[in-house]
């Protein structure tokens, strides 16, 4: 049976000081999620200054929530969607030319329901060069989405996605490949 009463979380790192995370979500509700403006640049160098690894021409639209730009890496010419949420507990590695549309929902935690205590699990995930993550869709803890892969709107990839599949449902399974 579960008891939250005995969880703790005081084996999680974090990666950075309280004093960044504080500064980190204060910056991140000014200029990410009140913002309506992309302002793109600046927020790549914002994420830059808070040691997320960014590359060129990287698009992040309005109200795009990043948990620790700290456990980051962007490649080049990647797209954030509107209201995408990246929950990096653990590390998220997006390679370049990947889309992450709009309200889209990378989760790298969960928890141990078979404990009493709802141990903290981690996990990271990668999404490979050319991939999509459609609107709306939920890729969980430790998915790997493979090369030009797509996870269709509302999907939920909670395994691995093979290179150029074009997956879709709950749980997503391929429904065909991609051809260029």
């Amino acid at each position: 049976m579960t008891d939250l009463s005995a969880y703790s979380s005081k084996h999680f790192d974090r990666g950075a000081s309280r004093l960044k995370e504080v500064t980190w979500l204060i910056t991140s509700l000014l200029l990410f999620q009140l913002c309506p403006l992309s302002f793109s640049a600046l927020k790549r160098s914002v994420l830059r200054f808070y040691g997320a690894k960014i590359g060129r021409n990287v698009t992040i639209k309005p109200q795009v929530k990043i948990t620790f730009p700290w456990k980051l890496e962007i490649g080049d010419h990647v797209w954030l969607g509107e209201e995408c949420w990246l929950f990096n507990l653990e590390k998220i590695i997006i390679a370049s030319n990947v889309c992450v549309s709009q309200r889209a929902f990378l989760c790298t935690g969960s928890h141990n329901y078979k404990l009493p205590t709802f141990d903290l699990i981690t996990k990271p995930i990668t999404l490979a060069e050319g991939a999509w993550i459609g609107a709306g869709a939920w890729v969980g803890p430790g998915v790997d989405i493979g090369r030009q892969a797509v996870l269709t709107a509302g999907s939920v990839a909670a395994n691995h996605l093979e290179p150029d599949g074009i997956y879709r449902g709950n749980p997503a399974i391929l429904v065909r490949r991609r051809s260029n």
